[in-house]
């Protein structure tokens, strides 16, 4: 072979930080070896796989082709090196998961796979649905947890546990015996909403497509706890996943509203790039995912730790 494996990670990195020098730092290069190595590469097949867009590197056509077969290629080659150094094939595992998720589930989660595979490395961020998608595109993460819906062309769905929102208020809010809510009033509330991108806030004005009216926004926040603790002080009243509710629910620190206009079930679901190499690790935590929700119809069914 007239490349190297130095070679296309180098290119990987530059790809996925768009610029040479974050790209040396990530691998703890030196920035002349770094441009060196993907100078080297383009210059032995006579190519250009980057284009420089103001200070930004930028992948062509040819190096968005290349980009998914060198990833899959440097993931087979780290399963290798696991093995030949004695290890089980698991290596390291980017996992990203969107806040009801990251919160809730992953963590628990990561911290049975790490039991059960101690020489495995992995690192978890926790975004909003597209942020997650995003650097699953990029080849930033190798698996995706999501509350949202995905339509990216280069992107795997596969379905995981089924999860329901619930709107909810504080015990004193002036809604919280007032029984079945009809999207009029509940229109005429103040909202403490998620951001723009989340998956709860996309589940919810999906619901609310078909009926005349905005919500009232009075706050926007990216965190569910943010949300539960506005909420919990009267500011308004919130929609979010029956998961991050139900110890809140238990204790009478909020309360669910009915909204039988509103259909607020979604899907929890994995996703991966079409064209990424399924490791050993990303095969070993999807099993484990579908072990945690074996015989479970819904997320909030899930035995978590009590937190009083």
């Amino acid at each position: 072979m007239r490349y190297t494996l130095r070679q296309l990670e180098v290119f990987v990195a530059v790809a996925q930080h768009e610029s040479v020098s974050r790209a040396a730092s990530a691998l703890a290069l030196s920035q002349s070896a770094a441009s060196t190595a993907l100078a080297e590469l383009e210059r032995q097949f006579d190519c250009q796989l980057l284009d420089r867009i103001g200070k930004r590197l930028k992948l062509n056509a040819l190096g968005f082709q290349i980009l998914p077969k060198a990833v899959a290629l440097l993931d087979r080659a780290e399963e290798i090196e696991e093995l030949l150094r004695g290890q089980r094939g698991i290596g390291s595992l980017d996992v990203g998961a969107t806040l009801t998720i990251g919160n809730y589930l992953a963590t628990l989660l990561i911290s049975d796979f790490m039991q059960r595979h101690p020489d495995s490395r992995v690192r978890l961020q926790v975004r909003n649905t597209s942020a997650i998608i995003e650097r699953i595109v990029q080849h930033e993460l190798d698996i995706g947890l999501i509350e949202g819906d995905c339509q990216h062309e280069d992107v795997v769905m596969q379905p995981w546990v089924e999860d329901e929102l619930v709107v909810f208020c504080s015990p004193r809010h002036h809604l919280a015996d007032a029984g079945s809510l009809d999207m009029d009033r509940l229109l005429r509330e103040n909202w403490i909403m998620r951001e723009p991108g989340s998956g709860t806030r996309l589940t919810l004005e999906h619901a609310a497509r078909h009926r005349r009216g905005r919500f009232n926004t009075l706050l926007e926040l990216e965190h569910t706890e943010g949300i539960k603790r506005a909420v919990e002080s009267g500011l308004g009243i919130g929609c979010v996943s029956r998961l991050a509710l139900r110890d809140a629910f238990r204790r009478g620190s909020l309360v669910p509203l009915a909204t039988p206009e509103l259909d607020l079930k979604r899907q929890f679901t994995f996703i991966w790039h079409r064209h990424k190499y399924l490791t050993t690790g990303m095969r070993e935590f999807l099993k484990l995912c579908r072990h945690m929700t074996a015989g479970i119809a819904r997320s909030d069914e899930i035995e978590l730790p009590y937190i009083p």
